[in-house]
């Protein structure tokens, strides 16, 4: 390397100071410039950018928001069975305990009259049984097997029972159908999803807001959400605050909830909370 400075230093001063002066002018200039950055740290230096700004307040000390459902569910089959009956629409109301669902079960039922008659004999058998052992007629292990057939038709009873009240599906809650995986006439398979619903009569707000709120920001705090999708503001309170701090972005999550019934908003609306003291 120092061979090679000399010659060039050489060369520029025999070339006339023009040379010369251009020669020295990038040797200042790539001495002045700085280490080429690692490309792992390059690479990430947008996302930790972009991390870094999440949960940050604007110029007005606002917070953006998103609606969430407090439920939404999957419904499945538990039995394999043809579906008989599927009324609902993507879109759909409905309210707490309507059928959503219903399945052909005239087999299940068929098995179910099967094992209740079952079921009676032997009790009948029992009773026979235990009449002839008051006389000493029978021995008791002709008395045990009996009630044993008893307990066991019974229980076939009982289990057959449970399958048949799982012909239907009926609505856990008051909400909305968001998608349809099925239609009637097809084959329901158990744990294969059939309808996919939501909670709409109780949402919730989802926000991140700085770490250093903390200091003064509890449940049951109040603010106001402005819906950008309907234009209006809302009052609601602090519901619940997140059991860890981002230590990246100084962060925490914020759970609030709605005051009073919202049936025009639905999950996914977002907009923005203003808390009402500013304590920051």
């Amino acid at each position: 390397m120092g061979v090679v400075f000399c010659c060039s230093a050489m060369t520029a001063q025999a070339a006339g100071p023009q040379v010369q002066s251009a020669a020295t002018a990038t040797a200042t200039a790539q001495r002045a410039m700085p280490p080429a950055p690692v490309s792992s740290l390059s690479s990430g230096a947008p996302a930790l950018a972009a991390v870094s700004s999440a949960g940050r307040p604007d110029d007005d000390g606002r917070i953006r928001i998103q609606l969430v459902a407090r439920d939404q569910v999957d419904l499945s089959s538990e039995i394999s069975a043809k579906i008989a009956s599927m009324p609902l629409r993507d879109g759909d109301a409905f309210h707490t305990g309507q059928m959503l669902v219903s399945l052909d079960c005239s087999l299940y039922a068929a098995q179910l009259h099967k094992a209740q008659a079952e079921a009676e004999a032997a009790v009948q058998l029992k009773r026979v049984n235990d009449r002839l052992a008051q006389l000493h007629s029978i021995g008791q292990i002709e008395v045990d097997e009996a009630d044993a057939k008893a307990k066991a038709s019974a229980a076939e009873v009982a289990y057959m029972q449970a399958t048949v009240r799982k012909c239907g599906i009926a609505a856990p809650f008051d909400g909305r159908v968001v998608k349809r995986s099925a239609s009637a006439q097809q084959f329901a398979e158990p744990g294969k999803p059939l309808l996919t619903i939501v909670d709409t009569s109780h949402l919730e707000l989802k926000m991140i807001v700085p770490s250093k709120w903390l200091s003064w920001l509890k449940p049951g705090h109040p603010l106001t959400v402005n819906i950008d999708e309907v234009g209006r503001a809302y009052p609601a309170t602090v519901a619940r605050i997140g059991a860890r701090v981002d230590p990246v972005t100084q962060t925490v999550d914020v759970t609030a909830a709605l005051s009073g019934r919202t049936p025009e908003l639905l999950p996914g609306m977002s907009g923005w909370a203003k808390f009402a003291d500013a304590g920051r």
